[in-house]
């Protein structure tokens, strides 16, 4: 009950004497002023929402401390400062949801799946039945993704030089084996027949 010239309110959650800043408002409420103060229907607000989240069988969010100038990623549950972070002008903070490494990481889930419709695991599967290599060079590390430019299908794992090699060929395997047998020293000179027209060596 606030008296007349009263300065304050008595909290009936905390059992303190609090100025009347410490409340909320209620209109439904003689004085204006909500039974509780703001700590108190936060904390309250704060279990209520634990209970719920458990019953249902969700994970519970535990309240991080974050210091100035950082913020907490969700993704991976590290605190980092506002530098690993994107900006984002509709967001409240300004900043990215999820921080510049998880951006990246999803960046790269997005990609295969939408270009060649496979999953970072089973790239990665593609990756160990190939023994960890390049499956052209049988040396270099398999970093790019192959596939079929006509059907979509996914043939491996190749490393950078193998792949943009592929690339230049055009996928042709009539060229790949001239150049091989180029390299090998058989190299077979076409014969032109007609204008733009070649005869190779049967």
């Amino acid at each position: 009950m606030v008296g007349e010239g009263s300065t304050g309110k008595h909290c009936s959650g905390c059992d303190r004497d609090l100025s009347f800043g410490a409340f909320a408002k209620d209109r439904n409420r003689r004085d204006g002023l909500q039974a509780r103060c703001r700590e108190c229907v936060a904390a309250y607000s704060a279990q209520h929402y634990r209970r719920r989240r458990e019953a249902m069988g969700k994970q519970v969010r535990e309240k991080v401390a974050v210091p100035a100038g950082h913020k907490l990623c969700r993704a991976c549950g590290e605190v980092k400062p506002h530098s690993e972070w994107h900006r984002n002008a509709t967001a409240s903070d300004g900043l990215s949801t999820r921080c510049k490494a998880c951006r990246a990481i999803k960046g790269r889930q997005g990609h295969l799946m939408r270009q060649y419709g496979i999953t970072e695991a089973e790239r990665d599967a593609l990756i160990a039945e190939q023994a960890g290599v390049c499956c052209i060079c049988l040396a270099a590390l398999p970093e790019h993704v192959d596939h079929c430019h006509k059907t979509g299908r996914v043939r491996g794992v190749l490393c950078f030089s193998c792949n943009a090699a592929l690339g230049q060929f055009k996928d042709r395997p009539d060229a790949i084996r001239r150049a091989a047998a180029y390299v090998e020293g058989n190299a077979w000179k076409p014969t032109l027949v007609a204008p733009g027209v070649y005869q190779l060596p049967s």
